[in-house]
């Protein structure tokens, strides 16, 4: 059994650098560092009082210590990194453009009023769920030992359990129309016969390989060479075909619902010729 630290130390760099930013913004709340409203999204205070940290800070807090909390804070650690490490794998600028892709889908559905959100980091958990349930449809998952079902349905799962528990259902909503607009944008439509134009911008293959983090296998730019972990500048042709099983995985879990073990070619619902990395 790993140890805690050997368990951190394996956690891909993406999920694990947001995850360890929503634990630590909540922990200096707790702390009295600040008030919350002082992060939270205010549009009338980013333009008239130019505090622009506001679009940032507000992804980054998800909410006092408790179990809704503890709960969003699994589902990174289970679906962001098991995206990460399955159809993201050595695509860590592609992934980090998803969540940025999501943060900004999600910051031009708060400027419509009645969709507004003082904190929106949930909203960007839940986007992640529905990518996971679209990549791994047929997966088995099972939630606090009562129920089973295909990952497809997991998103709307939590959103009836929140509904339930009487936890706010707006940002659930939200998340999961931020992942539904990425996820036709990078897969549905291209695999519809559009044209596939939704590109990662080189800037954010420059700010990862800057970053020196995580791989990028079709990036375009070389990583810096201050950078502490090394990306490789040999490029690879990604426009292969290959076949995907529709084998399903068991898992059970007495907290949440977690996704199973993968394998390559297990589950996942994008395999085949790649829009999204034959750039």
């Amino acid at each position: 059994m790993s140890t805690p630290a050997e368990y951190y130390r394996s956690l891909p760099p993406v999920s694990k650098t947001y995850g360890v930013a929503c634990l630590m913004t909540t922990a200096a709340y707790y702390l009295q560092l600040y008030d919350p409203r002082s992060i939270a999204l205010s549009y009338s205070d980013v333009i008239k009082r130019l505090q622009v940290w506001r679009i940032f800070t507000n992804f980054f807090f998800l909410g006092p210590f408790s179990l809704p909390f503890a709960l969003h804070l699994i589902m990174i650690a289970r679906y962001g990194v098991s995206l990460e490490r399955g159809p993201f794998d050595k695509r860590t600028a592609d992934y980090v453009w998803m969540l940025i892709f999501g943060a900004l889908s999600l910051l031009v559905m708060a400027a419509v009023p009645f969709l507004w959100s003082p904190f929106m980091g949930v909203s960007i958990v839940f986007m992640i769920i529905y990518i996971w349930g679209r990549e791994f449809p047929n997966a088995r998952i099972n939630i606090y030992g009562l129920v089973s079902l295909k990952g497809f349905y997991l998103p709307w799962a939590m959103l009836a359990l929140d509904l339930i528990f009487g936890n706010p259902i707006k940002p659930d909503i939200l998340g999961m129309l931020a992942g539904h607009l990425y996820y036709f944008l990078t897969v549905l439509h291209p695999l519809a016969g559009g044209k596939y134009i939704f590109k990662t911008p080189l800037l954010v293959h420059k700010f990862v390989a800057y970053w020196g983090e995580g791989t990028q296998i079709n990036s375009p730019v070389q990583r810096d060479p201050a950078a502490g972990v090394a990306f490789r500048g040999r490029s690879y042709r990604l426009s292969g075909t290959q076949t995907r099983t529709a084998e399903q995985t068991d898992t059970n879990t007495s907290t949440a619902a977690s996704p199973p073990q993968q394998n390559q070619a297990d589950g996942v619902a994008f395999r085949g010729r790649s829009y999204r990395l034959n750039e």
